[in-house]
């Protein structure tokens, strides 16, 4: 496979409603990477379900429920170049239900457009933000779009534009890093193309801020790590894993052990081929999505949530682990014996908090007190976190990507954090 451009994963999220999905068809279709007649038949299609308006939307919800529902509920990914980068967009829901899936996608992301709709910064904005910068999404474009319902007022981008500087900062990000831009989605104002409705406005289009970015350092030095998404089963190649690789580099012909596996104490194997996009590879390397095959191993032994590494440095089946862990929407307090689900790479596991370290300052990590009966909202704390069954988790500084989790109950986002230590099966 010949390497052409840098690679970037790239997540749209923010706000139900606020036009993430009509901003990316828009973006596809300005620049080149759809065709008329796509387009075209997406809008009959808009039409015909009584969606007119749609159409860009549809671009990336090719689920049919989707498009009746017109929300976004699965990760779709869809590829298309920019003068500087080959882009995989993730595209995350922003739907209340959804922020599962809009997890998954930011912990794969390199960078996130944060889309803003025309009435500001909402509480969701916050929560997207925030778990952007927890699970790693190192860069920000942040999108204010439906400009033109706004009859593209300066003094309104701007309210905007400094509410989400705020809230950017709040989370840790740095201001002077992160491009905001004013955009009209559905009309095309500045997101390929500049249409001439914002006269006031000097900067980039969307498509050109992101050229902006920089190219995401491949963590190719450290071990292999390579969380499962997904196993098929396919006729006449056999038991194909897909997932994305996290670090290191997986090579046809590797020895590879995949933990914790159904034994719980893994599985090893030998890689015997590797495909990305349809074409076969010798080799990936991180950020690259990929189906596999292992020699030896059946649909049964392995499941999302597993993790492949060399067979000489396995991934890391944690009994116990400590963690910097921060409440963002407890509808009480969490207290010791609190036994949330935790959503680490692709594997959802529920974990109980089995002690309340120390409560810490969030923004300087001062001690606030020792061993608190519980945390609220707000609180940043280290707690001990018993996994429920095998679960595989790394030090955050060892392997960052496969060190950062969110923690869910019933339908919220409770709380999210990073691993700091742990105790090895």
């Amino acid at each position: 496979m010949a390497k052409g451009k840098p690679h970037m994963n790239i997540v749209f999220v923010g706000h139900v409603d606020h036009g993430k999905s009509t901003t990316v068809g828009r973006m596809l279709y300005d620049s080149g990477n759809i065709d008329e007649q796509t387009m075209r038949k997406l809008k009959e299609k808009a039409q015909e379900l009584g969606k007119a308006g749609f159409e860009f939307a549809f671009t990336m919800d090719t689920l049919k429920e989707e498009q009746t529902r017109g929300i976004t509920i699965d990760l779709s990914h869809k590829k298309f170049q920019t003068p500087k980068f080959d882009f995989t967009i993730i595209d995350a829901p922003g739907h209340r239900d959804f922020i599962k899936n809009m997890i998954t996608g930011a912990s794969q992301a390199d960078a996130a457009v944060l889309v803003i709709g025309s009435e500001g910064v909402q509480a969701q904005t916050k929560e997207h933000a925030f778990l952007c910068k927890t699970l790693g999404v190192q860069q920000m474009i942040v999108a204010c779009n439906k400009q033109d319902l706004n009859k593209y007022d300066q003094a309104k981008f701007e309210a905007t534009k400094k509410a989400a500087q705020d809230l950017l900062k709040s989370v840790g990000y740095k201001i002077d890093e992160i491009q905001i831009i004013p955009i009209a989605s559905y009309p095309g104002e500045n997101v390929v193309k500049q249409l001439g409705n914002m006269p006031w406005y000097k900067g980039p289009s969307l498509m050109a801020a992101l050229d902006n970015l920089k190219e995401p350092v491949k963590p190719t030095n450290l071990a292999l790590r390579l969380p499962i998404q997904d196993v098929y089963n396919i006729t006449g190649i056999g038991v194909v894993p897909v997932g994305k690789v996290e670090t290191g580099v997986m090579k046809v012909g590797q020895k590879v052990i995949i933990m914790p596996g159904r034994l719980g104490t893994g599985i090893t194997g030998e890689v015997k081929s590797i495909e990305m996009h349809h074409e076969q590879m010798q080799e990936a390397e991180p950020g690259d999505n990929v189906g596999f095959n292992i020699r030896g191993v059946e649909k049964k032994d392995i499941a999302r949530g597993d993790v492949i590494g060399p067979v000489d440095n396995p991934p890391t089946v944690a009994t116990e682990f400590t963690a910097n862990v921060i409440i963002l929407n407890h509808p009480t307090v969490v207290t010791v014996g609190y036994t949330p689900v935790f959503h680490i790479h692709t594997a959802q596991v529920a974990c109980q908090i089995t002690e309340i370290v120390k409560k810490i300052n969030p923004a300087t990590g001062e001690v606030l007190a020792e061993h608190p009966d519980f945390v609220k909202n707000g609180d940043a704390a280290v707690l001990k976190i018993k996994p429920i069954q095998p679960l595989v988790i790394e030090k955050v500084k060892e392997f960052p990507p496969l060190g950062r989790f969110a923690v869910r109950d019933s339908g919220n986002t409770v709380a999210a954090g990073m691993c700091i230590d742990l105790v090895k099966k």
